[in-house]
């Protein structure tokens, strides 16, 4: 019973970071019904900024709040200076989900030009070696950071959405984008906030996952797929689904790998995909989206 704990405990860990790349793919899709495959590679380059700054002496606390602010700016720069235009040019939604993939694809040759693509160890203040006991269950001192800052950055998330004016403007940007403009909401701004809210997130994310692995410029191409896996599993419109599917992946894949196979526990995301797609298209907390005409 010990064991089955101890796996549920890794999973939580990890599941909450799940959470937190899931959260700002549903923040988009929820706000633009687009999927932003540049997700992934906009985490990556927030990573290696923050390694970057390390490599100046400028210490953790900073290099990482700057990593944020990186990634948040490259996101909002992105919806300016591409998406508006293409929006005003009337492009489907198909075309600008092309368009996050290219500029994906654009991250992805500029990070392995900078970067470099060997894998790199990632500084961190917190050890994976040290650990603690919580009665029979042992958690490292990063798995236990991990788990606090996913739940504090969802939970804060959250309030953002739901008790602020800001957060208003913002499911009203999502339930109806031509009711908000007549509203006077600045619409251009709110979507550009949560492109940068996004990416905010999922650098977070980055930052706590790549201690746990070697970091090059594909490091965060499996952990955007559990992501979007959990964004699903969720439901792609409910915010807090994306938490609940990211913690459910989390503990599903631990308890998999641990008690199946560590082979199974790396296809199990593209599994519940599959079943959700079919039995349950919205998701567990998400509803059937429908156009107001």
């Amino acid at each position: 019973m010990s064991e089955i704990f101890q796996y549920i405990m890794s999973g939580l860990a990890v599941g909450s970071l799940y959470a937190l790349v899931a959260l700002g793919i549903a923040l988009i899709y929820r706000s633009t019904r687009i999927l932003n495959f540049a997700h992934g590679d906009i985490t990556t380059a927030g990573t290696f900024f923050a390694l970057t700054l390390m490599g100046f002496k400028l210490g953790y606390a900073l290099s990482y709040f700057l990593a944020i602010i990186f990634g948040s700016v490259i996101a909002m720069a992105f919806y300016f200076a591409v998406l508006v235009p293409a929006q005003r040019r009337e492009s489907t939604n198909l075309g600008q989900i092309i368009l996050t993939l290219g500029f994906g694809l654009i991250l992805q040759g500029l990070i392995s030009y900078f970067g470099g693509t060997e894998p790199q160890s990632f500084p961190f203040p917190l050890s994976d070696s040290k650990t603690f006991n919580l009665g029979a269950v042992v958690v490292s001192e990063l798995s236990l950071g991990t788990f606090a800052v996913g739940i504090i950055a969802s939970l804060l998330f959250y309030l953002l959405v739901q008790k602020t004016r800001l957060g208003l403007a913002m499911r009203a940007v999502s339930e109806n984008l031509q009711a908000a403009q007549t509203m006077s909401i600045p619409t251009r701004k709110i979507l550009a906030f949560s492109w940068g809210l996004a990416a905010l997130l999922g650098v977070i994310a980055g930052l706590f996952l790549a201690p746990a692995l070697l970091l090059d410029p594909f490091f965060m191409l499996e952990p955007f797929l559990k992501g979007f896996a959990a964004a699903i599993l969720g439901g792609l419109n409910s915010l807090p689904g994306a938490i609940v599917g990211g913690l459910i992946l989390g503990v599903a894949e631990s308890l998999a790998g641990g008690l199946v196979s560590i082979a199974f526990k790396n296809t199990l995301a593209f599994l519940i995909i599959i079943l959700v797609l079919i039995f349950r298209p919205e998701g567990l907390l998400g509803k059937e989206f429908i156009e107001r005409v």
